[in-house]
């Protein structure tokens, strides 16, 4: 053995010795989520001598290699599998694990591959039991976490169906993302019991981080807008080959008063809208952290823009609408329609019973009767009905702690989704 073979082979040694201590995790975690993506070339013989500056670059670069395969496709899966990771797995992407485990009844649970990148873990994974198995949607079996060297990835969402005997189930969970240092996974999951209690599981797994899927797209966005009730703030996009990744965080104080409040933008691949898989919000000591999830870019991507179409408003509008005759007929709300479908004095109160857009959230809303103001006390069933021009509507009764025969409905302000049509370019090249 040469000079130059004998100092790799210390050094392969030395690398595979070292170990990091826990308080080093936020830094890693920074560095790899900051590290260009990482190209990985044949090492011929006359490049050995450069060996080791290269393993150096491999712990701190980013581990995506673009070229993973599981060599075969995963079978079974056809009713989980959709869209992008469906386009996946017929390419063969991702890595077999088929590791087994006895669950407390003796059910087989196997872990048949995964799928990883820098944005997402997908598991799949089969249950079997010839004595038969519960419904999937009652909870016996429910993975909960990843865990792993410089990893502890939560559950973001999951699917499953079970076979006609119910005798097998087919799953597919998404987990966040896992370190490129791990070389063994852990899925943590909870079980019931015959008695009714539940316990802990766990099962253990090889991962091979060079097998995981190169990242396509990561830079920042840094672009703040301001909203009737505060800012939002796009801080970042990771796109890798099985989601794209928009990262910010919301200083609005009406951000939880209508539904889906990020469902209004938009991101677009060569002018076309990218579709959404879903949102989600957590709260932080910087304010609010968002993030949404949409499928995988094209792969001939010529141009990118996030376009915020709409966004939570608020528009006050200090209205009193007379109770006298109410119907069919619509009343205006600034640029909403609200339609008053009863009022009623029951037991409880007052109710009156009313209808709006699904995005509208009243605010500040009261009745009047003799100058005596009441303040609502709280709204009951609220359901999405069919209105007599066929539009759906929702439908929520309003409910008054008062005996007296209101005479106006008194309405503050609204929230509602609002047209703000902001466009960020973001840079493709």
């Amino acid at each position: 053995m040469n000079n130059v073979e004998k100092r790799l082979e210390e050094e392969k040694h030395r690398m595979e010795s070292i170990t990091a201590p826990e308080e080093l995790e936020m830094r890693l975690r920074s560095a790899l989520n900051t590290a260009a993506p990482r190209r990985t070339k044949r090492i011929t013989p006359s490049w050995k001598i450069a060996a080791v500056i290269l393993l150096g670059v491999v712990i701190f670069g980013n581990n995506y290699n673009a070229l993973a395969y599981y060599g075969k496709q995963l079978l079974g899966f056809d009713e989980l599998i959709h869209g992008t990771l469906k386009q996946l797995n017929d390419e063969g992407m991702g890595q077999i694990v088929e590791k087994k485990t006895k669950l407390e009844d003796g059910t087989d649970l196997i872990i048949n591959g995964i799928l990883s990148d820098a944005n997402q873990l997908v598991m799949y994974y089969t249950l079997t039991n010839p004595n038969g198995l519960e419904d999937p949607m009652s909870g016996y079996f429910s993975p909960t976490r990843i865990s792993g060297f410089l990893t502890n990835s939560n559950i973001r969402s999951g699917s499953s169906v079970i076979n006609e005997n119910h005798t097998e189930i087919k799953g597919m969970q998404t987990f966040d993302s896992v370190s490129p240092f791990s070389k063994e996974l852990t899925l943590h999951f909870g079980q019931s019991l015959q008695n009714g209690q539940r316990r802990e599981g766990t099962i253990s797994f090889p991962y091979d981080p060079n097998k995981a899927m190169q990242t396509q797209i990561k830079q920042s966005i840094n672009k703040t807008f301001k909203v009737d009730k505060g800012t939002i703030t796009f801080n970042s996009i990771t796109a890798t080959p099985t989601l794209t990744l928009i990262n910010g965080t919301v200083h609005v104080e009406n951000f939880s008063r209508v539904n889906f409040p990020l469902g209004g933008i938009e991101l677009r691949a060569n002018g076309t809208p990218v579709a959404i898989q879903g949102s989600g919000s957590q709260s932080s000591l910087a304010g609010m952290k968002f993030d949404i999830r949409y499928e995988s870019l094209p792969k001939q991507l010529h141009s990118l823009e996030l376009v915020m179409k709409e966004f939570v408003g608020y528009q006050i509008l200090d209205a009193k609408l007379s109770l006298a005759s109410f119907g069919d007929e619509p009343l205006t709300l600034d640029s909403k329609e609200l339609r008053i479908k009863n009022v009623s004095k029951t037991s409880q109160g007052v109710e009156i019973t009313i209808a709006t857009d699904d995005d509208v959230m009243l605010d500040g809303v009261s009745v009047e009767a003799q100058n005596e103001i009441t303040p609502l006390k709280t709204t009951v069933n609220q359901n999405n009905k069919q209105q007599t021009n066929g539009r759906i509507m929702k439908e929520r009764t309003l409910l008054f702690d008062t005996t007296m025969e209101p005479e106006y409905l008194l309405i503050k302000g609204m929230h509602y989704m609002k047209a703000y049509n902001k466009v960020i370019e973001i840079p493709v090249d």
